[in-house]
């Protein structure tokens, strides 16, 4: 039977990945709509489809961390507190750019899934585990499809 600390690592680790998926969100939002260029409509679509992937997982992970019995983040500055993925403020960025900080930002964000999944595994969360598979193909589908526009 996992103990306190492993559900209580769950959750943590949950919350990080939430706020990961959020700081992600709004990073690949905010290069849909400032993206520019000779592939601004390809990326402007890709991008808006990846924003659209991230968004709607983020109420399925908060929930993970409510049925565990935690709470969620609750504020820009918890999201912020949180996220090991950085933002970026700049409006003014080469598209290509745009593209491999994505690719590298999707790639932190399968390690971190991996890490939840570990977590969720000593806890004993099978439920969490199985949908950590899940968002780990989504994650590895936006780096294949970034990596390919890069080439």
């Amino acid at each position: 039977m996992p103990g306190d600390n492993a559900k209580k690592a769950l959750i943590d680790s949950l919350n990080g990945l939430l706020a990961d998926y959020f700081t992600l969100y709004l990073k690949t939002k905010s290069y849909h709509w400032h993206v520019a260029g000779p592939n601004f409509r390809e990326l402007h679509l890709l991008f808006d489809e990846h924003a659209t992937e991230l968004f709607a997982l983020t109420d399925i992970i908060a929930e993970r961390v409510r049925k565990n019995g935690g709470n969620t983040l609750t504020s820009i500055s918890s999201i912020a507190g949180k996220a090991s993925i950085k933002d970026d403020d700049r409006t003014k960025i080469d598209a290509m750019d745009m593209v491999k900080a994505l690719r590298d930002d999707n790639t932190a964000l399968v390690k971190a899934i991996r890490a939840v999944k570990d977590a969720a595994t000593e806890a004993g969360d099978n439920a969490t585990e199985g949908l950590a598979d899940d968002w780990t193909d989504q994650a590895e589908q936006r780096v294949w499809f970034l990596t390919q526009t890069m080439a």
